[in-house]
């Protein structure tokens, strides 16, 4: 849909890009701005590498390297993009990888030196970008605003890994780029509903505040679920990865739906398991004596929806629960969690908080949904 702005995040390497983007999306959402963070880069770092712990940081992060087929994917998710983008590109594009910038609207630059920031203006003309920002980034310092109209420039400071940061720079940012992305709530909510596959649409957003809910906890899921017809349903809206899996277990055998603001509407892939896994993901399971954990990793830092449709996942013990883990697309997860929904009971485990997994389904009296199983 190209009635939305896709805004190209971009500078050199080290030069706080994904610290920055994660704020911006941060404000974005509290001041309930549609959109979502696309991050066009084989690192594919996403908010848990803000929101986890160092040392986690560290095992998740996968270094991958630019191919043209996942130049050519992620040219392909902004065209057909279902929302508003912030788009975090890596810090030395080639020719080829320009493509990427090319897909975009906009663009908000970021370097530490004012020769980073010439480079990426340049490259930035060149691909045909409406140029928002230039912003040199300094670890300590002030925020500094030199020019405001057309392009805002000035000092950012402060962009580090877990930090929160919040000067003027960033908050005149904010408000330019809420300018520029949003679009009325209740409209752009029509236009997606109407698209929906199903009826009963679940609309994460709506639900937590019919609740009282300001961040999704464990603890909501038995009184959400019991709210939830088992029925065919469509999920829309930002939520934990436990949270889509609930509901989609609560809702099988009847389809489930994911808003995927890339893909638009679409639905996990049916998972066999066997004895020979699918060799586009590597498969990890760990058999304790209650359950047994399942780490999938995938071989390649992209997976395409389209070429994932025949995924076969591994036998594991059905006398056992069973313990999801793994970076991996929502609705992958969500369909492996569909796989194993006969076993006692399954968990997923979340990133942010990857020393335990969350039940989603239980059978067993011995795990409640909403319990937190510790896999340390």
């Amino acid at each position: 849909m190209h009635t939305f702005p896709a805004v190209m995040i971009g500078g050199p390497p080290h030069s706080g890009k994904s610290v920055l983007v994660y704020r911006l999306s941060q404000i974005l959402r509290a001041a309930q701005v549609a959109h979502y963070v696309l991050r066009a880069c084989p690192d594919g770092e996403g908010d848990w590498s803000q929101e986890a712990s160092a040392d986690r940081v560290r095992l998740l992060r996968q270094k991958g390297q630019f191919s043209s087929a996942f130049v050519e994917q992620v040219c392909r998710d902004i065209a057909r993009r279902h929302l508003p983008l912030l788009v975090d590109v890596g810090g030395k594009p080639t020719l080829e990888q320009e493509q990427i910038l090319r897909a975009c609207t906009h663009a908000v630059l970021l370097a530490a030196t004012p020769e980073g920031l010439a480079e990426w203006r340049e490259r930035a003309e060149r691909c045909g970008l409406m140029i928002i920002a230039e912003l040199q980034s300094v670890l300590r310092g002030v925020d500094q605003i030199t020019e405001e109209t057309p392009v805002l420039r000035g000092v950012i400071s402060g962009l580090e890994r877990h930090q929160t940061p919040d000067g003027v720079m960033v908050q005149k940012l904010a408000e330019r780029l809420r300018h520029l992305l949003e679009f009325p709530p209740e409209e752009l909510r029509e236009r997606l509903f109407q698209q929906a596959p199903t009826e009963l649409i679940v609309d994460l957003e709506r639900m937590a505040h019919s609740a009282g809910i300001e961040r999704w906890q464990p603890a909501d899921l038995p009184s959400i679920l019991a709210e939830t017809p088992a029925a065919a349903l469509s999920i829309y809206g930002r939520g934990p990865n436990w949270l889509y899996a609930a509901l989609a277990l609560h809702a099988a055998p009847q389809p489930v739906f994911l808003f995927d603001p890339r893909l638009g509407w679409v639905q996990p892939p049916v998972v066999e398991s066997g004895d020979q896994p699918s060799t586009a993901l590597v498969w990890h399971p760990t058999i304790t004596p209650a359950f047994t954990w399942l780490e999938a990793t995938p071989v390649q830092p992209h997976l395409d929806y389209d070429e994932v449709q025949q995924v076969v996942a591994p036998i594991l013990d059905p006398q056992r629960g069973v313990i999801l883990s793994g970076k991996l697309p929502l609705w992958l997860l969500v369909g492996l969690a569909l796989t194993y929904r006969r076993h006692p009971w399954v968990a997923v485990v979340q990133a942010q908080q990857y020393d335990c997994g969350i039940v989603v389904l239980s059978q067993d009296e011995h795990y409640q949904v909403g319990d937190a199983v510790s896999i340390g």
